[in-house]
Formats: C-alpha cells, sequence, structure tokens
C-alpha cells in the first residue's frame, strides 16, 4: 500500500477509547509441569490449543508488522497510541508462546516441524500479500482471537480443571489482552480502507486459518507423539469427546460462537457490539489484584504508551 486513504469512519470508542496497558511477562515455564489434557482432561482438544500456540507466533509478527507499517498513516494520536499497545502487547504474546512452546517441545511435540511449515506459509504466502490485503488479514485474524477470547472469559471454569497453572495463566492472560485490544484492528482497517469485499475477503483468510490449518495441525500431534494412537479405542473415544467440546453446537468452542464469528460479516459489524466491559472487569481483579491475582506472581512491569501528537 503506497498510500492510505483515509475515509470518513469515526471509531466507536472515538473521545473514550480505554486505555490499553503493556505488560511484561515471565512465566518461567518448565517441561516436568506440562498438562498434556489440560483443556477438559482431553488430548486431542487440547492438541488445538498447543498447535494454535505455535501458529500464532507467526500470526502475531504479521500483526505487528502490519500495525507497525499502518500506524504511520494514522491522523489520530489516541488511534495511533492504542495501535502501539497492540504491538506491545502482541510482541509479548509471541515472546511468552515461544518460551511454552519449547516446552512443548521437550514432550516430543513438532513444534520444531510446525515452526519450519509455518515460517514458510508466512513468508512466502501471507507476506507476499498486498499490504491492503494484510491489513484485511490482520483485522479478520484479530476478530477470531477475539471470539476465543469472549469464550474463554464466559467459560472460566476450563482452565481449573487442570493442575497447570503456569499453562492457565498463559492463556488467561492472553485472553484477557485479546479482549482488551479486540478493536483496535479493525478501527485501523475502517480508518484506512473499509472496503467492505476486501474486509470479507480478509476474514475469509483469517478462517481458513484459523478454523483449518490449525486444526489440522493439531489433529496430526497425538499420533506424530505416539503413532499407535490409532489403535487405541481409548484415543478414539478422546476424540469423539474432544470434538463436542471444540464444535459442539451448545458448549464447543467454535461450535457455540458461530453466530459470533459470522456476525463479522454484517456491514456495519464492531467488535465493541460484543460488549466485555463487565468480563475485563472482573478479570482484571481476579488476574491482576497484587496480593491475590493469579498473573501476579509472573507479572514483570506494566505500562501505557504515552500520547503522542
Amino acid at each position: 500500500m503506497s498510500t492510505a486513504t483515509i475515509h470518513q469512519y469515526a471509531p466507536k470508542t472515538a473521545g473514550k477509547a480505554p486505555e490499553v496497558p503493556i505488560r511484561h511477562m515471565d512465566f518461567k515455564f518448565d517441561a516436568k509441569d506440562l498438562d498434556t489434557t489440560f483443556f477438559k482432561d482431553t488430548e486431542f482438544a487440547t492438541a488445538y490449543f498447543q498447535a494454535l500456540s505455535i501458529f500464532l507466533t507467526f500470526g502475531e509478527e504479521l500483526v505487528i508488522d502490519t500495525a507497525r507499517y499502518h500506524r504511520q498513516f494514522l491522523k489520530d494520536p489516541v488511534l495511533k497510541q492504542r495501535v502501539t499497545a497492540l504491538i506491545g502487547q502482541e510482541a509479548i504474546h509471541s515472546k511468552m508462546h515461544d518460551e511454552f512452546n519449547d516446552t512443548l517441545a521437550e514432550h516430543r511435540y513438532p513444534v520444531a516441524l510446525y515452526r519450519f511449515l509455518a515460517d514458510n506459509v508466512f513468508e512466502y504466502g501471507f507476506k507476499k500479500l498486498p499490504n491492503r490485503m494484510q491489513l484485511s488479514l490482520m483485522a479478520g485474524i484479530e476478530h477470531f482471537t477475539a471470539v476465543l477470547a469472549e469464550y474463554m472469559m464466559k467459560n472460566e471454569a476450563v482452565f481449573y480443571e487442570t493442575g497447570d497453572e503456569k499453562q492457565r495463566a498463559l492463556w488467561m492472560w492472553h485472553m484477557l489482552e485479546e479482549s482488551e485490544h479486540k478493536d483496535i484492528a479493525y478501527d485501523v482497517y475502517e480508518t484506512l480502507s473499509g472496503n467492505y469485499p476486501l474486509r470479507v475477503s480478509g476474514f475469509a483468510l483469517a478462517a481458513f486459518t484459523i478454523m483449518f490449518l490449525v486444526p489440522l495441525g493439531g489433529a496430526m500431534i497425538p499420533v506424530y507423539r505416539k503413532p499407535t494412537k490409532l489403535l487405541s479405542l481409548r484415543y478414539w473415544k478422546d476424540v469423539k469427546t474432544s470434538l463436542v467440546f471444540l464444535v459442539g453446537p451448545k458448549e464447543g468452542v467454535y461450535g457455540s460462537t458461530v453466530k459470533h464469528i459470522l456476525d463479522y460479516l454484517r456491514r456495519d459489524f464492531h467488535p465493541n457490539d460484543h460488549d466485555t466491559t463487565a468480563y475485563l472487569e472482573y478479570y482484571k481483579e481476579k488476574l491482576l489484584n497484587p496480593k491475590t491475582g493469579l498473573l501476579s506472581p509472573y507479572l514483570v512491569k506494566e505500562f501505557v504508551p504515552k500520547l503522542r501528537a
């Protein structure tokens, strides 16, 4: 994108946008503490999240690069400040998940293979797209992470079915911040483009990645770690149960959120149509309370980027 087209778009957060802090974390992951069935005590469904952890570091790098490039075209200093916060949060997400993924590698997860594949897909695929398409893809990716974050917020008990406190803290911290910045990429897209067919194209590409490529990678993990699982009746029962938890219409991660996912296709859609303010207040207290917060032992520092003209 050689130039940016700034049209008459007023973000729904204009004049009242909440500050988005950048939090530096240090979870000090230890492979011996890893729960490979942390999601509802299932191996297959948990493998989806482990694959997501591996691949999302590359998605976050794309978001960072795209946001950093397009920030220069923005005129609104508040939106520019919020983009800086988005970049900061995503950078720490990528770093922490990379460290977590290193612990997965110690448990025979195909981390090196998936990193190699993802690096090639992003380097020779997504990063070769026109800048406007990358901007749309960024907004699409952030929509899916916002949907996932809201699901997690509404299903807190999921995190407490495991004794792996650091993995619980990782996902709940990520959940919190994805919800905090869920509108930023969209506001940047609408400010600099606003083209509806292009927005739908970015959504479709994000959907293909998150709902096909990542699940495909997740499905391969248990068998990669132990090929004889294919002969195990217990494993296939786990697969059946996992599919209910992932795509079931009542409680599935994506099955129960399909309306929220497709809401993105409304022409007048905005991420804040799905209000998570009350959830954010609840989780900030639960997670960040200096004395009792789950994240307090791992929080190194927190700051809000300066507002610059």
